[in-house]
C-alpha cells in the first residue's frame, strides 16, 4: 500500500542538517538506495538492473532523486551490509536485493531504520511490514487461472505439480485460494521432478472420489503433456487444465490435444516487448527477464520519495503501470498484479484470451 510505503520513507533518516538555499542551488535529492551484485559472478545481471532503474528514472524526468548503487556481491552477509550502508547514507526507499537470502538479510537493518525495502524476488515468504516483493509470484498466477475457471463453473479443483520450491509454492497457493473462496480442500499430488506422466494422473485421479472440475498443472514439457493425456483418457468428463506462467515459453504443449485451449495467467507480452526495445535501444543490448523487475521497483520509489516527507502521497488504490503489468502495493508487503489470461493453442503459441485487469478488481 503506498500510504504504508509512504509513511516509512517519510520517518527515514535524513542526511545533514537544515541548511538556506541561495537562489541559484538546487533543491535536496532525494536517494534511492539500490542494492545489487555488482561483483562476483552475478556482476553483469547486477549491471543490467541498474541499467533499468536508470532507464526508469530517465522515462520520468524525475531531476531530484539520486540512485546510489550498493554492491551486494550477491550475498546475504553482503545485502545486510549494504542495506546498513542504505541506512547511514540517508536513502529513503532501498530497490532490491536480489535473492530471497539477501532480502531475508537486508531487512532487518531496513526495518530498524525504517526504510522500506522493494525486494526483486518472488519469495512471498519475505514480503511483510516494510518489504514488498516486486517478482512476479505463483500465487498471482494460481489465483488468477483458478478464478477463470471458477467464473466457467468450477468448484472442485486439484493440483499436480512436481515437488520443488515452486511446486510447493503453487501446493500453497491453492490450497488458500480454496479456503478463501469456501471452496471443497482441493487434491494436491506432489510428485518427483522426473516423474511418469500417466502415473501421475492415476495417482491424482484416485485420491478424487468425489471428482474433478479443474486440474492446475505445475510441471512443463513432456510431464505436463504426460499427465493431462492420463486425465483427460481417464477421468469423465475431463476436467479443466489450468496451468502457469513458464507454459507461455513452452511451444512443445501444443503437441497434445488434451492441452489444447488449457489456461495459464502470465504478464501480457506486449508491455515486455516495448520495454525490451527501449532498454536496447537505449543500451545496446536485450535486457534479463528480471530486468523488468528492477525498472518496475525503481519506478515505484521514485514516486515515493518525491511526495514531500510527512505528507500524504498516493492513494492506497493507485495502480503503477509495470512492464509485467499493472501493480498495486498493498498492506503488510502484499503485492497485486494484473496478469492476463491464456490458452494453449494446438500451434503451440499461447492465445491471449482476456487482457491483464486492474489489480484487486474481479477475476484478477
Amino acid at each position: 500500500m503506498f500510504g504504508a510505503l509512504l509513511g516509512l520513507a517519510a520517518c527515514g533518516p535524513q542526511v545533514g542538517g537544515p541548511a538556506t538555499r541561495g537562489p541559484l542551488q538546487e533543491p535536496p535529492r532525494n536517494r534511492i538506495a539500490l542494492l545489487l551484485p555488482l561483483s562476483g559472478p552475478q556482476s553483469p545481471l547486477g549491471r543490467a538492473m541498474q541499467q533499468a532503474a536508470e532507464l526508469a528514472l530517465f522515462e520520468r524526468g524525475n531531476r531530484n532523486v539520486d540512485f546510489l548503487p550498493i554492491d551486494t556481491g550477491g550475498s546475504a552477509s553482503g545485502a545486510a551490509g549494504a542495506a546498513r550502508r542504505a541506512v547511514s547514507d540517508g536513502a529513503r526507499v532501498i530497490v532490491g536485493p536480489l535473492t530471497a537470502p539477501e532480502t531475508s538479510a537486508a531487512s532487518t537493518p531496513a526495518r530498524a531504520g525504517r526504510i522500506p525495502i522493494l525486494a526483486f524476488t518472488n519469495d512471498v515468504a519475505q514480503a511483510g511490514p516494510g518489504v514488498w516483493t516486486m517478482g512476479v509470484t505463483p500465487a498471482q498466477q494460481v489465483r488468477r487461472a483458478m478464478g477463470a475457471a471458477m467464473s466457467g463453473g468450477a468448484q472442485r479443483f486439484a493440483l499436480a505439480a512436481p515437488d520443488d520450491a515452486f511446486g510447493r509454492a503453487l501446493a500453497s497457493a491453492v490450497q488458500r485460494m480454496a479456503s478463501e473462496w469456501g471452496l471443497a480442500e482441493p487434491v494436491v499430488v506432489m510428485h518427483p521432478v522426473r516423474a511418469n506422466g500417466a502415473a501421475v494422473a492415476q495417482d491424482l485421479l484416485s485420491r478424487a472420489s468425489g471428482g474433478i472440475d479443474a486440474v492446475l498443472i505445475g510441471s512443463t514439457g513432456a510431464l505436463a503433456r504426460g499427465v493431462a493425456a492420463g486425465l483427460a483418457a481417464n477421468a469423465t468428463p475431463a476436467p479443466r487444465m489450468l496451468g502457469h506462467a513458464l507454459w507461455a515459453q513452452d511451444a512443445s504443449l501444443g503437441q497434445e490435444p488434451a492441452l489444447h485451449g488449457a489456461l495459464f495467467a502470465a504478464p501480457d507480452p506486449r508491455g515486455r516487448a516495448s520495454f525490451d526495445a527501449r532498454y536496447e535501444g537505449a543500451f545496446g543490448e536485450r535486457p534479463p527477464r528480471v530486468a523488468g523487475v528492477a525498472y518496475d521497483a525503481a519506478g515505484v520509489a521514485a514516486r515515493v520519495v518525491l511526495t514531500p516527507r510527512g505528507q500524504a502521497g498516493p492513494n492506497t488504490g493507485e495502480i503503477f503501470d509495470g512492464v509485467d503489468g499493472p501493480v498495486r502495493l498493498q498492506p503488510e508487503g502484499q503485492v497485486q498484479r494484473g496478469l492476463a489470461l491464456f490458452a494453449v493453442e494446438p500451434s503451440g503459441e499461447a492465445r491471449m484470451v482476456e487482457p491483464a485487469p486492474t489489480p484487486g478488481a474481479a477475476g484478477s
